[in-house]
């Protein structure tokens, strides 16, 4: 027992006889009392045991130092057994991007690189993240811990899943990207699948991708058309890198000739059948309301000026004298149709998505030569 510890005498019987039964049961009360008044926190043992803190054999000793001293042999023993790490218990993939869509969901992020719900991303960051297909079995086992970092700076930073995986997809094609470029998900790709039909009346034979960023749509364009000639053109230099490693990866370095060029500057005297361009249209209104996801983008392949026009302004002034006399520009611009009719309201625009508008180079032209009072009545 413990030797700090006050002790409470018993009184002694006599040595070797029997009590007597007046003696039995003053006894019976006195340790029915003591049993009843643990809260003194004091030992409770008979005067004449031996100190020192064990009990021999035959003597007593109270229930509840019996149980102090086993749950002391039991924190012993513990401490005792191998100090190893704790494994995470076992989680199938389907179990695990139903936790992963719960977080996002409560994070009320943003969506709408690649992914608009936080179920496709959750989907999209555990299966990429584990190195796996989107048809994986969902039944086989994962382990969240290989992806709780992605998972905490979605969640915490805002990064777009795409950046954090280095990787988007665009009509079922992987596209390395990367903080250079704008996350790839232009609608014209799901046009290009088509072959621009019923818009276009042959197959081009010369195609330009201006402001090709990753390089998505100039590498969509080629495997729409194989035996057109593609060339990429953007003004940033870093993005052409990115472009650069994509068209090698799909091996299309003899297919597609990537250019630096300010829209049509470095392209004089180039003429082409068909013309796709997903530039910048963000309005500067706009982009002050952007959430943080966009953010990580650069503000050079979204910032387009007061109205968002700015460089489609250009384009439509400018693609004319670099398409042959059939020739189609097809053009991205986003939520701004409204702005688009009202700036040109003279242009027979055709508009196979809400989001992108196509305009033969006769139309263009005409509209280019009338005067600017009549261009702009309605705008």
């Amino acid at each position: 027992m413990d030797a700090r510890r006050q002790a409470v005498p018993h009184a002694a019987g006599k040595a070797g006889g029997s009590r007597q039964l007046g003696d039995q049961k003053a006894h019976r009360a006195c340790c029915r009392a003591f049993d009843h008044g643990r809260h003194l926190g004091r030992a409770l043992h008979r005067r004449h045991l031996p100190r020192g803190g064990r009990i021999r054999a035959g003597e007593l000793e109270h229930p509840q130092a019996q149980r102090a001293h086993r749950a002391g042999r039991a924190r012993d023993a513990v401490g005792n057994l191998p100090r190893y790490a704790a494994r995470p218990a076992s989680v199938n993939l389907g179990a695990l991007i139903r936790q992963t869509e719960r977080r996002l969901r409560a994070a009320r992020l943003h969506y709408g690189h690649g992914t608009d719900n936080p179920r496709d991303e959750a989907a999209f960051l555990v299966l990429r993240g584990l190195g796996l297909p989107f048809d994986a079995d969902l039944g086989r086992a994962a382990d969240p811990a290989k992806v709780e970092a992605l998972v905490e700076a979605r969640i915490k930073k805002r990064i777009p899943a795409a950046y954090l995986l280095h990787e988007a997809w665009l009509a079922g094609l992987r596209f390395r990207i990367d903080r250079r470029v704008i996350v790839p998900r232009s609608h014209i790709a799901q046009l290009l699948a088509e072959r621009l039909h019923p818009w276009l009346r042959r197959s081009p034979h010369r195609i330009l991708d201006l402001c090709t960023g990753s390089g998505c749509l100039a590498i969509l364009a080629a495997r729409a058309f194989p035996r057109a000639e593609v060339h990429a053109s953007d003004l940033s230099a870093a993005a052409l890198a990115v472009a650069r490693r994509n068209v090698n990866e799909y091996g299309m370095r003899k297919r597609i000739r990537l250019i630096r060029s300010d829209l049509f500057a470095a392209l004089r005297g180039m003429r082409y059948d068909l013309i796709v361009s997903n530039p910048p249209y963000v309005a500067s209104s706009e982009m002050r309301r952007l959430p943080a996801e966009y953010r990580y983008e650069p503000g050079l392949a979204l910032a387009a000026g007061k109205d968002g026009l700015e460089v489609v302004r250009r384009l439509l002034a400018d693609a004319p004298a670099h398409l042959f006399p059939s020739g189609r520009l097809v053009c991205e611009v986003g939520g701004g149709r409204k702005n688009v009719e009202r700036a040109f309201p003279a242009m027979p625009f055709l508009w196979p998505k809400d989001e992108v508008f196509i305009a033969g180079r006769a139309s263009m032209a005409a509209v280019s030569r009338m005067p600017s009072r009549r261009r702009s009545a309605r705008g």
